[in-house]
């Protein structure tokens, strides 16, 4: 496609539509309220939730797509002049609430940009999108793919949200006596969160712009910002540390748990592992045992590996809303691409795709192994901990930034914050708010501002 006419989560100037796939801070750099140089299309879901994001937008400057249908666009060609005509369909990326993949076609082919997104090989939702995908395919076959690559490294072979969720319930009820704190995304895990909820039978305390999200998105009665009525709390990610659980842990006994694909640190806790232990005798070794005593395969419950222990305050658990390596694989051989291309060029984790999945399509194209070291993927070298995350495309597509470093201590889908914001999760907490923005706004100035 030509340049000039089409951009995906890039927000500079230079073409004629915008495409966003998910509210999330990486793919929203270079947006905000002041935008005003052309359309952007979404799903219904993320305009819902886009005047909360970005206050006093223009909201006569978003465009839904419905999923499942074909829209056309009439641009004009920065080369000729002539008018060009480009079909769109918005395909569920069932990534967090809203995301959505693109597959577009015209005169140039037809491509499909991902965006992140994970379809997980049992899910119904993820069957519903594939048997979309393919509906409107037909006959035609993608002549680019714009891959989420995040996990593209057969080192991350985890297992489906529903048995990671199911790990996380395990081990709070095999915790009745801690306070629970759990470092989430500001979009995103909110089916982790219900699991918790429907299976424990409790409510989940969120900080109160969480909360607002959660009412947009339709929960009113599972989350609270009161902590009197729950031990179980939802906080920010970039608030989890070692730190923070320390200063709970000074109040009242509280464990963490991270969610996330990526290791939360390098090395896990090697002390007395006895709460660790009580949880290999609970929900996991029961759900090996059939109803007439035998044991089942273990494979659908996923592997004890995924759930590590890395202090004696934290545990992290395999949950991820991006594709697992396998899951990669198994969406290659369904589009059959005739070309390909790594949304994340540079990482601490992921690959050329073309290294691992280009036999797949039969595709000569040469890759390159992406090492830790030294990473090499057209834009540039990075190095150590120098490397970024960047998404790159040929529709003008330019995803933002985030570090390497912060990616692997926060794990996937990561909000960017400045290093001075920082919200005191334990102040927070020892005030028990009830939607009290003014204390919450003078206890966490910083974070707010």
């Amino acid at each position: 496609m030509e340049k000039g006419l089409i951009s995906v989560d890039r927000w500079a100037e230079g073409s004629q539509a915008y495409f966003l796939t998910n509210l999330r801070t990486d793919h929203t750099q270079g947006l905000s309220s002041t935008w005003a140089m052309a359309p952007i299309f979404c799903s219904r879901v993320t305009a819902k939730l886009f005047p909360f994001k970005f206050p006093n937008f223009n909201l006569s400057l978003l465009r839904v797509l419905d999923l499942g249908s074909w829209h056309s666009l009439s641009l004009i060609s920065p080369s000729t002049g002539s008018k060009v005509t480009v079909q769109v369909m918005a395909i569920d990326a069932y990534h967090c609430p809203g995301a959505v993949m693109f597959l577009f076609r015209g005169e140039f082919g037809c491509m499909l940009n991902t965006g992140d997104f994970r379809w997980e090989k049992n899910c119904e939702r993820a069957k519903l999108a594939k048997e979309m995908l393919l509906n409107a395919l037909k006959d035609d076959a993608v002549d680019v793919l714009y891959l989420d690559n995040t996990y593209c490294n057969p080192t991350f072979q985890f297992p489906t949200r529903e048995v990671a969720a199911k790990q996380v319930a395990d081990i709070i009820s095999s915790h009745p006596d801690h306070d629970i704190v759990i470092g989430i995304d500001t979009l995103g895990k909110e089916d982790l969160l219900l699991h918790i909820s429907n299976a424990l039978n409790v409510k989940i305390w969120v900080w109160p712009e969480r909360l607002q999200t959660m009412h947009l998105l339709g929960f009113h009665d599972i989350f609270t910002t009161d902590t009197s009525l729950t031990r179980v709390r939802a906080i920010p990610h970039y608030s989890f540390s070692i730190n923070t659980l320390e200063g709970l842990n000074r109040m009242h006994p509280t464990i963490g748990i991270i969610p996330s694909g990526l290791p939360w640190v390098v090395k896990p806790f090697e002390g007395n592992c006895k709460l660790f232990d009580s949880l290999l005798t609970s929900g996991h070794n029961r759900s090996k045992m059939s109803s007439k005593g035998g044991k089942q395969n273990d494979k659908s419950n996923g592997n004890l590996e995924s759930v590590k222990r890395f202090h004696k305050y934290v545990y992290s658990v395999q949950y991820s809303d991006h594709s697992s390596y396998l899951e990669i694989e198994e969406f290659i051989k369904l589009v059959q691409p005739t070309s390909m291309k790594g949304i994340v060029s540079s990482s601490s984790c992921n690959v050329d795709p073309f290294y691992y999945f280009g036999r797949i399509c039969g595709i000569n194209q040469p890759s390159q192994k992406l090492d830790n070291e030294h990473q090499t993927f057209g834009r540039g070298v990075y190095s150590g901990i120098e490397k970024k995350r960047k998404r790159v495309g040929r529709l003008g597509f330019y995803l933002s930034r985030v570090t390497v470093m912060r990616r692997g201590r926060k794990g996937d889908g990561l909000v960017e914050m400045p290093s001075a914001t920082y919200i005191n999760i334990a102040v927070l907490l020892k005030i028990g708010l009830e939607g009290d923005r003014n204390v919450y706004r003078k206890e966490n100035a910083r974070a707010l501002d």
